[in-house]
């Protein structure tokens, strides 16, 4: 079984944690480090994917400097999004040359980690044919009916990229999100769909730490890693030396 490194950032802003999964990528392509996944939270911030239209941002530059959001285009797939305080945001860093070459397999098994967390819950959660992401009908339930779709609101998006089969961005599940911020988009380019998350979904206040166990070990599990955890620190001076030794090289 290979070893998946678990990182967590903290709050870290998005063109920082950007720029930390560009660093990886080249080492991971280059075999220099194992897998990672990142997990981390942004201040407020809009990201627009690589298929993102400008008009699904309903807010006006000057209202985004009022509510303190910033704007970013991203090399990711998919349209529009929200990243704040409240979720829980992972950048797996993954070869997927060594587990799976299926892009579509990589993004459902996503969605099945997520599904399967938010299951120990008592929240049923589920997809939508055609719309990526992690659904839930409105109020807590206890079954997914297929046909409910039109009821149901997202609970996370994702949206990757990948290069060479090595992975970056990921997912954003809304955990104890403030769900107004959603109001500035149409999330994910979905007319008519709101937002939700767990602390809506259960009516109680929900911590970090109860859920970000839950989501590592079926986050392993289902793409056959061990999780181990690591610091940012520890990170950072493994990419640093391997960084060193490709200058030299070249």
């Amino acid at each position: 079984m290979n070893r998946c490194l678990i990182v967590e950032l903290g709050r870290i802003g998005y063109a920082e944690a950007w720029a930390l999964q560009k660093r990886m990528v080249a080492a991971r392509k280059a075999g220099a480090i194992e897998d990672v996944l990142l997990l981390c939270e942004h201040p407020h911030v809009i990201t627009l994917g690589r298929n993102g239209k400008r008009e699904h941002l309903l807010a006006s530059e000057e209202l985004l400097r009022e509510r303190g959001v910033e704007l970013h285009p991203t090399d990711r797939g998919g349209d529009i999004t929200y990243h704040g305080p409240g979720q829980i945001v992972g950048y797996p860093i993954l070869n997927l040359g060594a587990i799976r070459r299926d892009v579509v397999w990589y993004v459902r098994t996503l969605e099945e980690a997520l599904i399967r967390a938010t299951a120990e819950l008592g929240l049923a959660a589920g997809r939508e044919a055609g719309k990526t992401g992690v659904w839930v009908a409105s109020g807590k339930k206890v079954d997914w009916t297929p046909g409910e779709e039109e009821q149901s609101e997202k609970l996370a998006a994702i949206g990757v990229h990948i290069s060479r089969w090595v992975t970056s961005h990921g997912f954003a599940y809304n955990v104890a999100t403030d769900l107004r911020y959603f109001d500035l988009i149409v999330p994910c380019g979905i007319a008519g769909r709101k937002a939700t998350s767990l602390e809506k979904l259960l009516g109680r206040s929900v911590e970090r730490a109860e859920i970000v166990p839950r989501l590592v070990r079926h986050f392993g599990e289902l793409f056959g890693l061990e999780m181990q955890a690591a610091t940012r620190g520890e990170l950072l001076e493994r990419l640093e030396a391997c960084e060193q030794v490709a200058a030299v090289s070249a």
